[in-house]
């Protein structure tokens, strides 16, 4: 049930009207009945997909929930780690059963084949539940900012089991954190249509990235991405530039419908983008590109393996290794951890080359912008490609000027037409347009949004693929 299907339009509604008219039945504190109804429809939205894969959540959530409630009394540091531990543990040991099982195996086996022995590794295909990643990574921050004791436990199941499964953000997130999202269960649902306006036009903003550019551009992109060496040089850069459109097309437009639909029940969720290609630094990058990870990788893997606290060395192999472990989190797959690895190597050299230097400002910001986003579309070659060889051999051919195949008059126009929407609609984000557009009058406003709707019905492509990140 994606969030561009008639099918969830519906489900939407339903659940949308109930949600309010049940304001009116507060059985219990601070609209328990709502919760209870939020829940559920939460409940239904995942069984959609696949129910038994609810047993799987039900499972982790409760150990999750039981430890944190666990911990506040357990005054032994010893137990406590242990408790800890296990909640993780528990969590990580399905998340790798589920996502890296396979590609454990086919390691295991080319290993075995390099050192000259005959291994014939079992064929399967891994069932991974939808948001598994993301939900994992939310309960282990919960359990461990409890232990921590910048978070109070929990009291309430009903609370835990709607943070966890709130449907949202189940399935590519944002990334929310026990103290966003808990404390706003403990108040008084209010109906805010002004709140309502606006999160129908994001929702509609996020929709239009999604139907109208990300999902015109896999036909373009696509056979280049699987023939690298037919192409020229020159077009091979366009498709990068293409699918750099499509994957933060894909990705903000899903954040800001989950944020946009969370607004509609008087729920708060974390921006996950902030004009990402407009940084004028690769870590300013990331402090911009799905911000919700990043700061999950910085508090849980880069700070606990010591952050900057070490010399330089220390310092670099923290950033490399964090990176590449969110590069594994991508994908069960050597190009990913590559593509992570990389990133990691950009971070450490950045951090060298800017110590004692005043952030690029004046004429060099637009030189210092261009030369980060051409330094993340050759990521973005790694991590699109379906392996490190055909990566390779795309990247050589991309900086090394050559002849080959050119898209087609009419997918050059579309291109660079989907190019050009993207960077005037980045640009228009760096004003915050959209808070100028409520100071206008309402008619305009609900003409505004009528129009959006209609040029989206009509410009949404016929069939469109899913969402990038529902694989991750």
């Amino acid at each position: 049930m994606l969030f561009t299907t008639y099918a969830f339009f519906l489900f939407f509604l339903v659940a949308f009207g109930v949600f309010w008219i049940g304001r009116q039945r507060r059985a219990g504190p601070c609209g328990t009945f709502q919760l209870v109804w939020l829940l559920a429809a939460s409940i239904a939205f995942y069984a959609f997909w696949n129910p038994w894969f609810l047993l799987l959540i039900a499972l982790s959530t409760s150990i999750d929930y039981l430890v944190a409630l666990r911990l506040p009394d357990v005054a032994s540091p010893s137990r406590r780690r242990a408790l800890v531990m296990a909640s993780v543990g528990v969590n990580l040991t399905i998340l790798a059963t589920f996502k890296y099982s396979l590609f454990l195996v086919q390691t295991v086996a080319s290993a075995a084949g390099w050192a000259g022995l005959s291994v014939s590794p079992p064929v399967f295909t891994p069932l991974l539940p939808l948001g598994l990643s993301f939900y994992t990574f939310e309960a282990i921050s919960y359990v461990v900012d409890v232990y921590r004791g910048t978070l109070a436990p929990v009291r309430r199941p009903l609370h835990y089991a709607l943070y966890i499964l709130f449907f949202p953000h189940l399935i590519s997130g944002p990334i929310v954190r026990g103290h966003e999202f808990l404390p706003q269960l403990e108040r008084p649902r209010r109906p805010d249509w002004l709140r309502l306006e606006m999160a129908l036009g994001l929702f509609l903003f996020g929709l239009c990235k999604k139907v109208v550019l990300a999902d015109r551009l896999p036909p373009i992109i696509d056979p280049v991405f699987a023939s690298p060496a037919a192409y020229s040089s020159g077009t091979l850069w366009l498709a990068v530039f293409g699918f750099s459109v499509q994957a933060y097309c894909d990705f903000s437009g899903y954040s800001d419908m989950a944020i946009a639909l969370a607004h509609m029940f008087d729920i708060k969720l974390p921006a996950n983008f902030r004009t990402p290609y407009f940084a004028p630094n690769i870590a300013e990058f990331w402090r911009r590109w799905h911000m919700t990870l990043s700061r999950w990788m910085r508090d849980y893997i880069y700070i606990p393996l010591g952050g900057s606290r070490g010399g330089e060395l220390t310092t670099s192999r923290n950033l490399i290794l964090t990176m590449a472990l969110g590069g594994l989190w991508h994908g069960a797959a050597w190009h990913y951890v590559a593509w992570g690895a990389y990133h990691g190597v950009l971070l450490a050299g950045h951090r060298v080359l800017a110590r004692g230097r005043a952030p690029a400002s004046g004429g060099w910001l637009p030189a210092s912008i261009a030369v980060t986003y051409a330094f993340v579309c050759i990521g973005l070659v790694i991590f699109r490609t379906d392996s490190i060889g055909v990566g390779w051999t795309m990247l050589t051919r991309m900086l090394w000027p050559v002849e080959g195949l050119a898209l087609g008059a009419a997918m050059q126009r579309t291109l660079l037409l989907i190019l050009g929407v993207a960077l005037a609609g980045h640009a228009l984000e760096t004003v915050k347009l959209q808070r100028t557009a409520w100071r206008m009058p309402a008619p305009i406003r609900g003409a505004a949004l009528a129009t959006a709707a209609v040029l989206i019905q009509f410009l949404t492509p016929d069939q469109g693929p899913a969402f990038l990140y529902f694989q991750f």
